[in-house]
């Protein structure tokens, strides 16, 4: 028995543990900052602040953690997945620990805006990077399983966050969940490897194969990529969405309480988001790979449009979590939906 144990932890493919590492940081980085809306009352209670001047502090995250995407990336082919995938846990953390203790407005724009921002920015392209580069035949499925940490993120931790706010207070609650950043996030974010090739391993588990010769890369450059009108097309249509993807996110719980929710019911429909990005992401993953991944695009920004039209006219519990539930299909198809680099 001891043997056949052995022969089978010795065939286990590692690939999986960095499946495993790049889940847990999209369900705690992501999942951390969808908490936001949770905090948004309080919050706007302690500093006497407007509704717009808090959401402030998610645009600052949610810009900076994308917009890093485009240097963390090329960083860590240079440099190595792990410590990006490990710093940026370690920010997350960071910054909501910094942000249970801001005596100001503008230190919750700088803790949680930074910290999260940079934190989330730091460790979302190379973690996915990582897990791309350890599979080719069931990269669809990896990639799949490590994104849905954001759908189920989503799920988990705005529930989680608000009963710790019940409980412990906003500052108590940011506290506890930057401890969850750094012991769950980032303890796991350590199972991050750069490449098979370390492991003497090709993708996939396969035997390494020795190439003769240098061969030349397939595909444009990347600037060649970036000057493209598909990529230029991509970036400006995936920016104009950008601009009212995230609204749900920081607006959906206190619409809801506007309109007579209860605090509990309300922040449970940011988890039905979270519920339709879980399924988007394999449901409509698999329509793009039979309908194209440029027609399954236009049908995800449709689709969001249309949600966003039955939130324009929802006024009740069951109306909004039809809303959310639709909106956060399409959502999380939209990531499993892009035309590939």
């Amino acid at each position: 028995m001891t043997i056949q144990f052995a022969q089978a932890h010795r065939s286990f493919f590692y690939g999986w543990f960095v499946v495993a590492g790049a889940f847990a940081i999209m369900f705690v980085g992501f999942g951390s900052a969808y908490t936001f809306s949770a905090f948004l009352e309080p919050l706007q209670r302690d500093f006497g602040a407007s509704r717009g001047s808090i959401s402030l502090v998610f645009s600052i995250a949610g810009f900076l953690y994308f917009a890093l995407g485009i240097v963390s990336g090329p960083l860590a082919d240079r440099f190595g997945s792990r410590p990006f995938a490990v710093a940026g846990m370690i920010l997350v953390a960071a910054g909501l620990a910094a942000a249970s203790t801001a005596r100001s407005l503008v230190e919750v724009y700088l803790a949680y805006g930074l910290g999260v921002g940079l934190g989330v920015g730091c460790a979302y392209v190379p973690a996915i990077g990582a897990v791309q580069r350890w599979f080719v035949k069931r990269r669809g499925f990896a990639s799949g399983l490590a994104v849905s940490g954001i759908g189920l993120g989503t799920l988990a931790m705005p529930p989680l966050a608000s009963l710790l706010i019940a409980w412990a207070g906003w500052r108590g609650a940011y506290l506890a969940l930057g401890a969850i950043a750094l012991v769950l996030g980032g303890g796991l974010s350590l199972l991050i490897e750069n490449d098979p090739k370390d492991r003497g391993l090709g993708p996939d588990g396969d035997p390494l194969r020795e190439t003769s010769g240098a061969t030349k890369p397939s595909g444009a450059s990347v600037p060649e990529a970036v000057r493209s009108t598909r990529f230029i097309g991509l970036y400006v249509s995936c920016l104009v969405c950008s601009f009212g993807a995230f609204v749900p996110f920081v607006h959906l719980v206190p619409y809801a309480r506007d309109h007579g929710v209860t605090a509990s019911s309300a922040v449970a429909l940011l988890g039905m988001i979270g519920v339709g990005s879980t399924a988007g992401r394999f449901f409509l993953g698999a329509l793009a790979d039979r309908v194209g991944r440029d027609r399954s695009l236009i049908i995800v920004l449709i689709g969001m449009a249309l949600a966003m039209a039955i939130w324009a006219v929802a006024a009740n519990t069951w109306a909004l979590a039809a809303f959310a539930f639709v909106y956060g299909t399409f959502y999380g198809g939209g990531s499993r939906s892009c035309p590939p680099s």
